[in-house]
């Protein structure tokens, strides 16, 4: 039996859910997508079209596209793997949150989370999810890959989904992970065969790190066929 994962919310929680969601309601077309998740389910807001919020002025700056808006294959995977984990009073810290459903799952298993975006809205959605759907507050940071934040610290365990799209992400995901996991953290990856993916294996490596497919899950929904591999990382 399929039970939902959201907690009874304290009044100041809904409160602030209401408010946020009145906000971004204001700004975006909002949907819900009901995902399960370990035997529950956590419901999603979301941008209901990531289409619809391309900017030709920001594909312009720096070729940015609103991937965060959409939840992909790989984060459905990577949610489940997180859900199922231990963690012993462990900080996680998500690259690249989207629209958070990583961080969720981290929030049920009882991590500390801290989730890091690009793009603001992504933060702002993120936050929102995991209040109304844990009643967690967590830490969100503004993060651009070449120039990651000096001041988060390090974290036991490290997450990212679908991350590798870009041939130059290889060296700067390797990087990312290399400055903020801890001598004895984990860093996992779940990767749906992006072309970045083999060459990030190489670039960890050089870095000191031991990379190993920990799982590979078939993944399947009407129009999508994938297998999402599930990479291991960890220090030498």
């Amino acid at each position: 039996m399929i039970v939902p994962a959201t907690p009874t919310l304290s009044a100041e929680a809904t409160a602030v859910v209401q408010q946020t969601l009145e906000t971004l309601r204001s700004e975006f077309d909002i949907t819900t997508t009901d995902v399960p998740l370990a035997g529950r389910v956590v419901t999603m807001y979301h941008p209901r079209n990531a289409d619809a919020l391309i900017s030709e002025e920001a594909f312009a700056e720096d070729e940015r596209l609103p991937y965060w808006a959409d939840i992909w294959p790989a984060a459905r995977t990577l949610a489940e793997h997180i859900v199922r984990m231990t963690p012993a009073d462990r900080r996680m810290l998500e690259l690249g949150c989207g629209v958070g459903l990583a961080s969720v799952a981290a929030a049920i298993a009882g991590f500390e989370v801290t989730a890091t975006d690009y793009y603001d809205d992504a933060l702002r959605f993120t936050a929102l999810n995991v209040l109304a759907n844990t009643g967690a507050l967590i830490a969100t940071q503004s993060a651009d890959w070449r120039r990651f934040p000096h001041d988060l610290g390090r974290f036991d365990l490290v997450v990212a989904s679908d991350v590798l799209y870009e041939r130059e992400y290889a060296e700067l995901i390797a990087a990312v992970i290399d400055r903020t996991m801890t001598g004895r953290g984990t860093a996992i990856v779940a990767d749906p065969g992006r072309l970045a993916a083999p060459e990030f294996v190489e670039k960890a490596g050089d870095r000191g790190m031991i990379v190993g497919v920990a799982e590979r899950v078939p993944y399947e929904e009407p129009g999508i066929k994938q297998t999402i591999d599930i990479y291991e990382i960890r220090r030498r």
